[in-house]
């Protein structure tokens, strides 16, 4: 009797403990920075002006299996342009061990910056901004990082206060992040 209740004991504790230790990686909490470089273009009435920009910016986000979702700051920086967005992006993940592809989407606001070249120079209006993302995550097994690799685009519609016309922004980048996995 003994043996049976020392068994099922051993079964329940090993159970039990498995459990917990998979409770945790059902998702994971991340916090990062990014870089990328590419181009923007700037398209105002029936006039386009493109020109190579870059940006950087920091995030934090929520990992669960197939889903990751997180809050992101940006800025982007060209020679007639510097702007501040906050984003919530989506991403959708294939489950591949070691190297996982993603496609996701953002929305979010301009909250900051400035349009200024030569002759004219406006600030930003609060204007709504849509992105796309596909890239591959690379998961480092021993370490809690994890690298992305990814392709953007961003629009941005009405991104300038124009007096008499629209200013629209489309930016397209190759950017890599770095996320700490806590």
């Amino acid at each position: 009797m003994k043996l049976k209740t020392t068994g099922l004991m051993a079964i329940l504790l090993a159970t039990g403990i498995s459990y917990n230790a998979n409770a945790n990686m059902l998702f994971d909490t991340y916090a990062g920075a990014t870089a990328g470089f590419g181009g923007i273009t700037y398209k105002m009435d029936d006039h386009d002006k493109s020109m190579s920009a870059y940006s950087y910016g920091a995030f934090i986000g929520i990992d669960i299996p197939l889903v990751r979702i997180e809050g992101e700051y940006s800025h982007i920086s060209a020679d007639t342009v510097d702007l501040d967005l906050a984003m919530v992006n989506a991403y959708v993940k294939m489950p591949i061990p070691v190297v996982k592809p993603y496609i996701g989407a953002g929305i979010g606001m301009t909250f900051d910056g400035e349009y200024s070249d030569d002759i004219v120079k406006f600030q930003t209006q609060d204007s709504i901004a849509y992105q796309g993302m596909l890239g591959l995550t690379l998961d480092i097994p021993v370490l809690p990082f994890n690298v992305d690799v990814e392709g953007r685009v961003l629009y941005v519609p009405d991104a300038f206060d124009v007096p008499t016309s629209e200013l629209d922004v489309l930016h397209y980048e190759g950017r890599v992040k770095l996320r700490y996995v806590f």
